[in-house]
């Protein structure tokens, strides 16, 4: 007996443990954090911009090998970090995705519930403790 997609998805499916006000509470907790994330981005690329200015203002005589090396490396970390920040937000966003799907607080590993003081922490998590701990081990 094969299932048609729909009565597969609907059964294969895992939905989340928390109610619609839970979710409601997780969904502006993580909008919270992605607007603080993406100010700190749009800061570093003010930053850049700035460093990019100051560079091209600075003539040959006025400007020493070192300095110039301390800040390609201060323009390098800035990249790193507004990479990471970007990354960030990715993860936030698929979060966002798993509360409008109502998948959110679903360990990917174990199909097992997250715990709320878990996804308080880290509310872009898609593994449980237990998973993360198995993780360690390998």
């Amino acid at each position: 007996m094969s299932q048609t997609k729909t009565e597969k998805t609907a059964t294969d499916e895992r939905r989340t443990p928390f109610t619609d006000e839970e979710l409601e509470y997780f969904r502006n907790l993580i909008l919270e954090k992605r607007g603080a994330a993406l100010e700190d981005i749009e800061r570093m690329r003010l930053q850049l911009a700035d460093a990019r200015e100051q560079a091209e203002n600075d003539t040959a005589y006025s400007f020493h090998m070192a300095d110039a090396g301390t800040d390609a490396m201060e323009r390098e970390k800035l990249y790193l970090m507004m990479a990471r920040q970007q990354k960030y937000v990715g993860y936030l966003d698929r979060a966002l995705d798993r509360i409008e799907f109502k998948t959110y607080g679903v360990c990917k590993v174990t199909g097992k519930a997250i715990s709320r003081e878990r996804l308080e922490a880290v509310p872009h998590t898609e593994i449980s403790i237990e998973a993360k701990l198995q993780q360690n081990k390998r």
